[in-house]
């Protein structure tokens, strides 16, 4: 009989359940909304990146209905061969518009837009300057790309900068940093990692993946929040979770999104949007920019939220964000969180190692603008519920 060469995984999982860190997909019944049904579990969802609730809202559904009755379910073809259609293009110009930048490119997935780039702008010969809890489709892209990577210490710019000064001039530099980082919901240095690529000629990157929708002017991001447009030269966003849809685009010169069209491997081998997403995440763009109400309500709940878990006594780091962390530290104690808080009705994921440090194991919370105040009360007595009895408050 055949040994089976993969029966190292099944040790591997063995050891994630002795560690408490193994889990099982959450089952989704029903619609993406503020409170839905896992695992035949009614509860107040705080897991998803669904912050505005455009998964569900009317435009958008509408919006993606009449593509798909006019358009057809898919586009049949790369973009750079035959998948390219006006509804792209009209899409990619509207997110230009509302960037302010010059050019967009869309690309399938907000991962394969940050991976896709950094490996498509750079080589060998480069250097990439990265956050240490930059995503992990940054620092995918920067394997990728072969180039020398750098990492300096979580937002401090200082370091940054004893990395920069020591390299050649000559050398291209590619300094890069989440706008909102995705665990710990803090935002990232812009303004003085901006003006540390001034004076030195590096390329400027900004992953607003989790800013889209969230921070600045209708949503623009950090960019607009932190008033530095046109001194951000790459900047990286997602339509797959305040947007509502699915996907991710780079907003930046002309010419770079065009060199994007030519290099950037996920937009050249991967088929294009179906019409009914880019109809959808148009429809979005529509929303943030005369609904913008609907931005203040995520706010309003969010302050609500973090106000009532400071109140209990949870440590939730130093987030600035929606983004909520609820630090446990070790990682079994987090999945027992997690667990306990899904029996009483509350769904907040683990999150362990790697994803997070070892010893910086939580659930992450996300507020939405279409949560009531009763179920995030609701939320936060079952905090105190569980937080209590596993003696973390």
């Amino acid at each position: 009989m055949r040994r089976d060469p993969l029966d190292f995984l099944s040790r591997e999982l063995d050891a994630l359940k002795q560690q408490g860190l193994y889990r099982q997909l959450r089952i989704l019944d029903g619609e993406q909304a503020h409170t839905s049904t896992f695992d035949h579990r009614t509860v107040v969802n705080l897991s998803s990146n669904n912050y505005l609730g455009l998964t569900t809202h009317p435009r958008l559904r509408e919006r993606a209905l009449e593509a798909v009755r006019q358009l057809g379910v898919g586009s049949g073809s790369v973009r750079s061969i035959a998948g390219t259609m006006d509804i792209h293009m009209e899409l990619e110009r509207r997110l230009a518009a509302f960037k302010k930048t010059e050019a967009v490119v869309v690309f399938q997935s907000g991962f394969s837009a940050n991976a896709g780039t950094v490996a498509a702008v750079l080589s060998k010969e480069d250097v990439v300057i990265s956050d240490e809890l930059n995503h992990a489709s940054i620092i995918d892209g920067a394997r990728l790309s072969r180039a020398t990577i750098k990492v300096f210490p979580h937002k401090d710019v200082d370091a940054a900068r004893s990395i920069v000064k020591d390299l050649p001039a000559a050398q291209r530099k590619l300094l890069i940093t989440d706008g909102v980082f995705s665990m710990d919901g803090d935002l990232g240095a812009l303004p003085d990692l901006c003006a540390l690529a001034e004076e030195y000629g590096c390329i400027m990157m900004v992953d607003d993946a989790h800013a889209s929708g969230v921070f600045g002017a209708n949503g623009r991001g950090t960019i607009d929040h932190f008033g530095v447009h046109g001194r951000v030269d790459i900047q990286v966003g997602t339509l797959s979770k305040a947007i509502g849809a699915l996907g991710g685009y780079v907003a930046g010169s002309r010419a770079l999104i065009e060199f994007l069209y030519h290099r950037a491997r996920p937009f050249l081998f991967s088929t294009s949007h179906p019409p009914a997403v880019a109809a959808a995440c148009i429809a979005a763009i529509d929303v943030l920019e005369q609904e913008p109400a609907i931005i203040e309500r995520l706010w309003v709940n969010t302050r609500f939220f973090k106000a009532g878990l400071k109140a209990l006594g949870f440590n939730t780091g130093l987030s600035e964000s929606p983004i909520t962390p609820v630090i446990a530290g070790d990682g079994a104690l987090a999945m027992k969180l997690s667990d306990r808080l899904f029996q009483e009705g509350v769904f907040a994921q683990g999150i362990a190692f790697p994803t997070v440090a070892r010893d910086k194991a939580r659930v992450r919370t996300i507020v939405t603008a279409t949560h009531t105040r009763d179920e995030l009360q609701f939320a936060l007595d079952a905090f105190a519920t569980v937080g209590r009895e596993l003696g973390l408050i």
